[in-house]
């Protein structure tokens, strides 16, 4: 009768195989798991993985023109805003969807064009896909500021005030399409497509 009183206060089944009350363990795991999901709001420290992001935390690498100076490969982009005070602002060129054949039928993809520069001399333009809108514009961002490059400034005439216009007459070439810059005199502003004017 005693053996039967014992067994019946864990509901005749005492501990288990082994693993303790089960109560108990179900309450711990459910704070446990509240307290991960509040842990994912808080902000996340950058620590840097490559050696060029490690000298830059440290402060010893103060400025990106130091880094396009010895042509060091940038693969963080967490390194790009450390140095770049003004922070970078990024704008949605184009959105455009495309769909994929598959055996299984039809994928739609969202492919983004992102450009991002911080109104002083550094812009990056970069295109990223994704099955989402907004994971293609967030990868997009991170591949335009890894690809942030720096831009030259000149003089139409002569040297008064400060540089307002590309130094001299440049041609780039993409594929079948070829873009020509060049200079202008102070107040003539942007001449140019309306998609040329949002990256110049």
């Amino acid at each position: 009768m005693a053996d039967r009183g014992t067994t019946s206060e864990h509901g005749g089944f005492g501990h288990g195989f082994g693993r303790g009350d089960h109560g108990d363990r179900g309450q711990d795991g459910r704070e446990g798991r509240r307290g991960g999901r509040g842990r994912n709001n808080e902000e996340t420290k950058w620590v840097p993985v490559t050696k060029l992001g490690r000298l830059v935390a440290a402060g010893t690498i103060k400025s990106i023109e130091q880094i396009y100076l010895h042509s060091f490969p940038i693969k963080e982009h967490q390194i790009v805003d450390a140095l770049l005070p003004n922070g970078l602002k990024d704008e949605v060129m184009k959105i455009m969807p495309f769909q994929k054949q598959t055996w299984a039928g039809q994928r739609t993809q969202f492919k983004a064009f992102v450009v991002v520069d911080d109104n002083n001399r550094h812009v990056g333009l970069d295109v990223k896909c994704a099955k989402e809108v907004a994971t293609a514009i967030r990868s997009a961002i991170i591949l335009a500021k890894l690809s942030v490059v720096p831009v030259r400034r000149g003089y139409w005439g002569k040297k008064i005030g400060k540089p307002h216009t590309v130094p001299c007459k440049v041609t780039g070439k993409c594929g079948s399409v070829m873009v020509r810059m060049v200079p202008v005199p102070h107040g003539a502003g942007i001449v140019a497509a309306r998609v040329s004017k949002k990256v110049l």
